[in-house]
């Protein structure tokens, strides 16, 4: 081993580096930090506004079979009577139970299948808006009237008014 001391100039070098890595890492976790921070603010914040995130479709889809069940068990009939109305009270909620039981099993089975019968649902939706608004897009266009002299084809121009 040699017994040269470094040079000012490389020593400096050296500890700048290592500084400067050091202010990096710490402003990398500082930057990492407050954009933590920020995203569960604005998380709360929308909790706050519009209330929690819907879940899966599966699970949206149980919680709609309990709050179904939930308004059929309370709803009272009074076109019935007392004793036509426990029967079809009775008779709707076995239907509900029994739906619930077939898709239940579907859900466990399969988490993901009604997310992407949603996004199908959604796929679909869109491809009919978009025809829509194209049809309509050409039926509300102004257009000057067809003349009786013009070719328009092998149709006859009627007058409703």
């Amino acid at each position: 081993m040699s017994d040269e001391r470094p040079t000012s100039e490389s020593a400096e070098d050296a500890l700048e580096k290592a500084h400067g890595n050091e202010v990096r890492a710490t402003d990398a976790d500082a930057w990492a930090t407050a954009c933590a921070e920020d995203l569960a603010a604005e998380k709360a914040r929308r909790r706050a506004q519009y209330g929690p995130p819907p879940g899966s479709a599966g699970e949206e889809l149980r919680k709609f079979f309990d709050t179904v069940t939930d308004r059929l068990s309370g709803l009272q009939s009074p076109l019935l009577g007392a004793v036509a109305g426990g029967a079809a009270q009775q008779m709707v909620n076995q239907v509900v139970q029994q739906a619930k039981a077939a898709v239940e099993p579907v859900i466990e089975r399969n988490p993901d299948f009604f997310d992407h019968l949603a996004a199908a649902g959604n796929e679909l939706l869109a491809a009919y808006r978009s025809a829509v608004e194209s049809q309509e897009r050409r039926w509300t266009q102004d257009r000057p009237p067809n003349r009786p002299d013009e070719d328009s084809g092998p149709g006859e121009h009627i007058d409703l008014d």
